[in-house]
């Protein structure tokens, strides 16, 4: 039978990344190319012991059916926690709780765009949220990346060349894949035009709490006095990604929708995982398990550009992530990362290919994404040797 695949999606391709898992499923593998937070981050003994009282003292609550919006005393948790760190939330927000960031972001897509809309983008940009635009038949507009964030110059250029732009996806803190952290001013730049051009601003800040240096820059979010900004939030990277729990945080007309949506898409967030969240965030140390992260990736980051600085070619250039999970390197003008993505793979170290990241995935990127936050020191440095003996075979 020949099976007839809707416009919207059969021009899709599965995530790279998720394709190099494959090759990393082989124990000998050393793998640079995840996102994933370190095991060793997790409370799991805490939340072993809150599972437990939840399905021996409440089962009812925890596994039966809950609201669309979320446990109420999380999203009061959630929301007091906003308030308090990042300044956000005024009288015409509202908030939801989602089953994973990435799923905050697919909603208020589908609720905001029809086929043909622009999305603007930063480029590179996070693969899950270029495929949830794709998805509902945007057309993606990318803006290159400087050193402090999104270029204001080139983002202007795109509004003004692009029909129906509808919505300004960017990462300020710690950006996948790039590392970079946009600047306060520039943060400010960005609200400021999409406020001159009607735009909807989606901010993702998964990483955002896992700063190496304590530094804390306003989110756009905080600027918003137009109801502009719909915030994403993740549990993933401050407690454990398992658990699947998210927050949306924008407009209350925009969160009504998300909620009609979600309703059409999984109902509600499990209600076990919300309650685990609550109790881990009521009754123990939250901040301090995060400040724990945050640590051991800081050294571990450390570690990994020392590691690069040692075996990489000198032309190669790389990012110094102030937070986050992601190093950004660039082999430089006329080379195709693919090639060492390729060879590497056959040596058993994978990686993630620039190209992944970018709006037209067909065209060769000379950059790549290097992940460490789950490998040991001795096998970073083992697999970045390796990448650079490939790297100088290829750029000789």
């Amino acid at each position: 039978m020949e099976y007839i695949i809707s416009n919207k999606m059969k021009d899709m391709k599965g995530s790279a990344i998720r394709e190099i898992f494959k090759h990393a499923a082989d124990p000998r593998t050393i793998s640079l190319a995840g996102g994933n937070p370190s095991p060793e981050t997790f409370p799991s003994k805490e939340l072993a012991e809150i599972a437990n009282r939840l399905l021996t003292e409440e089962p009812v609550m925890s596994l039966q059916y809950g609201v669309t919006e979320g446990y109420p005393k999380l999203r009061e948790a959630v929301r007091d926690r906003l308030l308090r760190k990042e300044g956000i939330g005024c009288e015409n927000d509202d908030l939801i709780i989602v089953s994973g960031g990435q799923q905050g972001i697919d909603l208020t897509a589908k609720v905001l765009l029809n086929e043909g809309d622009t999305v603007i983008v930063e480029e590179p940009s996070f693969i899950g949220a270029l495929n949830a635009f794709r998805s509902y038949g945007a057309h993606l507009c990318g803006v290159p990346m400087e050193e402090d964030g999104i270029s204001i110059e080139a983002l202007e250029k795109a509004i003004s060349e692009n029909e129906n732009v509808r919505i300004l996806y960017t990462i300020p803190n710690f950006q996948n894949p790039s590392g970079i952290t946009m600047s306060e001013n520039k943060r400010r730049a960005v609200y400021d035009i999409a406020k001159k051009n009607n735009i909807i601003i989606i901010e993702d800040n998964p990483y955002g709490e896992l700063s190496f240096d304590g530094v804390h820059i306003p989110p756009v979010k905080s600027f918003d006095d137009g109801s502009r900004v719909v915030y994403c939030g993740s549990f993933s990277k401050i407690l454990s990604p398992g658990l699947r729990l998210g927050f949306c945080m924008g407009p209350k007309e925009i969160i009504a929708k998300d909620i009609i949506a979600k309703q059409a898409n999984d109902v509600h967030t499990p209600m076990l995982t919300q309650l685990m969240a609550y109790e881990y965030m009521t009754k123990y140390d939250i901040d301090k398990n995060i400040a724990r992260s945050a640590k051991l990736y800081a050294e571990k980051c450390k570690h990994m550009i020392g590691c690069i600085e040692k075996y990489f070619p000198s032309e190669v250039t790389h990012t110094n992530p102030r937070g986050g999970l992601f190093i950004w390197c660039d082999m430089g003008k006329g080379y195709d990362a693919s090639q060492a993505v390729k060879k590497c793979a056959e040596n058993k170290v994978v990686f993630v290919p620039g190209t992944t990241f970018m709006c037209d995935m067909s065209k060769p990127s000379s950059a790549f994404r290097l992940n460490y936050s789950t490998v040991s020191e001795e096998k970073a440095e083992e697999g970045i040797k390796i990448i650079g003996e490939t790297l100088k075979e290829i750029m000789k």
